[in-house]
């Protein structure tokens, strides 16, 4: 990486995602989290549009994104990684969801919710 690429004057942290850091997280190796503290803040800013590329190096990082092409460079796949394990993510599940208001229930029986003395002889407490 050149010296002049992705220059930020202040260290990137991720406070939301990583509150113990990029190191701790397990996600990232020592070199991945060193190169996201140092120029994270450079890489989030041309990623996001804020700042122009200033170099041939951050213009090909610029252009990997928007061409949605295979990172090529550490800082690349770096960057990539990051957007991967902070993007929200839609999780499907073969059961459904398991929650249900009470409004969208269709059930006009009788509550299922059982009372403190029907636990009482389910669990057959002597009193």
């Amino acid at each position: 990486m050149a010296t002049k690429s992705f220059l930020a004057e202040k260290r990137f942290f991720d406070d939301k995602n990583y509150p113990r850091g990029f190191g701790r997280s397990g996600d990232f190796t020592k070199q991945e989290a060193m190169l996201l503290e140092t120029h994270g803040r450079a890489f989030k800013a041309i990623y996001e549009g804020e700042r122009a590329p200033a170099t041939e190096e951050e213009t090909a990082f610029l252009e990997t994104f928007q061409k949605d092409t295979a990172p090529s460079t550490i800082e690349q796949k770096v960057w990539d990684k990051y957007i991967r394990r902070t993007s929200k993510r839609r999780v499907f599940t073969l059961f459904g969801s398991s929650k249900q208001s009470a409004d969208e229930s269709d059930d006009d029986s009788a509550s299922d919710d059982l009372d403190v003395d029907d636990l009482d002889e389910a669990v057959g407490s002597k009193d």
